[in-house]
């Protein structure tokens, strides 16, 4: 709330609201100090310099401490002058910062205004329903802000109950549009583009407004990759159609190539076997072990009256168990049991 309220104030201290107000309070007051040493008899020092801003002010916003006051109906007519201007000059400026506010508002709901933000995920492009999941998922997961820039045809924040969501719109090609979204400030950018083609475009403007953020770009064809390359060696492209990989490579950099390693001709693979029955009095560290120094390989994940992801090293293996592991090829069950009785 601080937060909020010290850019207000410096917004507000920006802008023009206070020159009506002041022109206003100013006129009362520079007409009232001799209307008011002409009313009052010389006796009374409430129209000495040093005591009528202060008795001014008080009255004005309709304070009275009473300390000073007229004694003539002249000074009392001054008085009630004085307490009218107040009230004009406060009804006037609060009237101004309230539709100040409310043009902030405005403008922010229409993605018109420059974002306040740093060390955040900016998301590229607008997919309506894929876009609200992948901003749940990413909130779900992460306390960043996040900023959504999307093409002047979003009218409004299409997901403005998310008090940590930024909004900007514009052309996304335009480096002007992609700073009041603040990627410059950014550590990381996601590209949710309509095609490949808006997707490099918008690539090219990114890298360039922010050479050092982590770039996810979602594409539909993969063998389009390449094109990326050209940009930048650090941009990551995930399948469009896998927008939860999208969102893991923004949060853990480097994972997509994991993933692409897996499921290429080439790389380790993942496999399945079923443990040998000459094995069922082992546990799942010793397997692990040594399926991993023998092999370099790494068990996933266990079957056995249901799958189980990364058991525990002490959980036992039943007979018929399923090994799922990740591997340079296939082990046979010979292979299996040699490494064990090693």
């Amino acid at each position: 709330m601080p937060f909020v309220l010290s850019r207000l104030i410096r917004r507000l201290g920006r802008s023009r609201i206070w020159v009506a107000p002041g022109l206003i309070i100013l006129t009362v007051f520079l007409t009232s100090w001799p209307l008011m040493a002409w009313a009052e008899p010389s006796s009374n020092t409430i129209t000495s310099p040093e005591n009528y801003w202060w008795w001014f002010m008080v009255t004005a916003s309709t304070v009275g401490y009473g300390d000073f006051f007229p004694t003539t109906v002249g000074g009392h007519l001054v008085g009630v002058y004085v307490i009218i201007g107040g009230i004009v000059t406060l009804t006037t400026l609060f009237t101004r910062i309230a539709t100040a506010i409310e043009n902030a508002k405005g403008r922010r709901m229409k993605g018109q205004s420059d974002l306040d933000m740093s060390d955040h995920l900016v998301i590229v492009g607008y997919t309506p329903g894929r876009t609200e999941r992948l901003v749940q998922e990413i909130l779900a997961d992460s306390a960043d802000p996040v900023a959504l820039c999307t093409w002047e045809d979003v009218a409004e924040n299409p997901m403005s109950d998310h008090a940590n969501l930024g909004f900007v719109r514009g052309d996304l090609a335009e480096e002007g549009v992609l700073k009041r979204a603040g990627v410059h400030r950014a550590t990381r950018i996601l590209i949710d583009a309509r095609d490949d083609n808006e997707a490099l475009t918008i690539t090219v403007a990114a890298t360039h407004v922010n050479p050092d953020a982590h770039i996810v770009v979602t594409l539909r064809d993969m063998s389009r990759a390449r094109n990326f390359s050209y940009v930048d060696d650090d941009v990551r492209c995930v399948q469009w159609h896998s927008p939860r990989l999208a969102i893991e490579e923004l949060q853990d950099p480097g994972i997509a190539i994991v993933y692409a390693d897996l499921m290429s001709h080439g790389g380790r693979n993942t496999y399945s076997t079923t443990l040998p029955d000459t094995l069922s009095t082992m546990n799942f560290g010793q397997v692990q072990e040594a399926l991993g120094r023998k092999f370099t390989t790494t068990v996933l994940a266990v079957q056995h009256e249901g799958a189980v992801i990364n058991p525990g090293w002490d959980s036992p293996l039943p007979a018929g168990s399923v090994l799922y592991y990740v591997g340079e090829r296939r082990l046979s069950a010979q292979e299996i049991t040699g490494a064990m009785s090693r």
